[in-house]
């Protein structure tokens, strides 16, 4: 079996695996293209791919004979060959048509953004590991942003108070978010429509704000879920109230296949004071306020808007290693000891993660 290795389209700077990773598959008689170039924006040179004993292959090669194609992003252009195997991060919900031009040429097509969110699937659970680097990012950014100290200074020259930050949504990212706050001195406080993450805000020293009523998210697999209408207006006002002390904000609330919900709005950013900041990293599906543009800054009312989905991208070393492990642990599930490809329909995590095969769509969510 050829395994093909992608080089991103820009801006992307990650690839789907290191040198490192590739040697864990070349070990296993697996013959491994590279697409030259593919990792020289995560520092991995084709000599060192070569290492590994990968081959080092033009653009055209890879796709005309790759067996198993790995690109995080839906590929630019290119035609693959018949039959052949295609694992990324599709965003299929928001990508349907082009799911549906796969099917018709008869790709396999595996998303690992849509693996069921089991204890299982932990190793391979790609939105977790990227999601980490965000959270952590995001407080980066906001530090570089800000016009104030982070922390608290007590100088002869006067007293700077801690910054406050609120943090809209306590998942991987939220949670990343939180820590690396909380290191740089700020008070933070928390929202999530998910009471069970409580006992994890506070073990990491913030302040978690509950509102009650919130639909039940534990048959969710660990995404957000709809909420009712009574339910946002309550979230609304408590979010208004907080949002009015606080100097940097950092939104993170996704629904699978929706719009980002809209949890600031232009009325509560009329109340926050000027140089404030605001992180929106839901900015690829709409993002968290009104008026987010993904990859721009966007000035209201002297507060900045940064819309930014592509942070793991601003770390494309350890993004591209956390990334590439998940990949070899789901590439385990496809593939014999020998290195031959072997998908078994009967595991749910092959199953739930793929989205096209024998020439139809065949994932459940985008069938319906």
């Amino acid at each position: 079996m050829i395994i093909g290795l992608l080089k991103e389209p820009s801006p992307e700077t990650r690839v789907s695996l290191l040198a490192e990773a590739t040697a864990a598959l070349t070990k296993k008689n697996i013959t491994v293209w590279v697409e030259s170039g593919a990792g020289e924006k995560s520092f991995c040179s084709n000599a060192d791919y070569e290492k590994a004993g990968a081959v080092i292959k033009d653009r055209a090669a890879v796709l005309a004979e790759a067996d198993l194609v790995l690109s995080i992003q839906v590929p630019a252009d290119g035609q693959l060959k018949t039959n052949a195997v295609l694992i990324g991060v599709f965003q299929p919900l928001f990508q349907q048509e082009r799911m549906a031009e796969w099917a018709k040429k008869g790709y396999t097509v595996f998303s690992l953004d849509m693996l069921p969110r089991t204890t299982r699937a932990q190793a391979m659970d790609v939105l977790s590991s990227q999601a980490n680097i965000a959270g952590y990012k995001a407080v980066l950014l906001a530090s570089n942003t800000y016009s104030r100290y982070f922390p608290m200074f007590m100088t002869a020259a006067g007293s700077i108070a801690p910054a406050k930050l609120l943090i809209l949504g306590a998942g991987v990212a939220g949670l990343q978010a939180i820590a690396t706050a909380r290191r740089l001195g700020a008070v933070v406080e928390v929202f999530d429509t998910r009471p069970a993450v409580k006992e994890e805000v506070m073990s990491l020293g913030a302040k978690f704000v509950e509102v009650e009523g919130a639909a039940d998210a534990s048959k969710a697999g660990g995404y957000a879920v709809e909420q009712t209408e009574e339910y946002k207006q309550k979230q609304q006002q408590r979010i208004k109230e907080s949002i009015a002390k606080a100097d940097i904000v950092i939104t993170t609330a996704q629904i699978p296949g929706k719009k980002a919900p809209i949890l600031i709005t232009e009325d509560m950013l009329k109340g926050m004071r000027s140089g404030s900041v605001i992180i929106d990293i839901a900015a690829s599906t709409g993002g968290n306020t009104p008026f987010t543009k993904d990859q721009e800054t966007v000035m209201y009312n002297g507060v900045s808007i940064i819309g930014q989905s592509s942070l793991p991208a601003t770390m494309p070393s350890d993004a591209s290693k956390l990334y590439g492990k998940n990949v070899l642990n789901f590439l385990q599930l496809i593939t014999t000891k020998e290195g031959a490809l072997n998908l078994n329909w009967e595991d749910d995590l092959v199953k739930g993660s793929c989205i096209c095969h024998g020439g139809a769509i065949v994932h459940e969510r985008l069938k319906a």
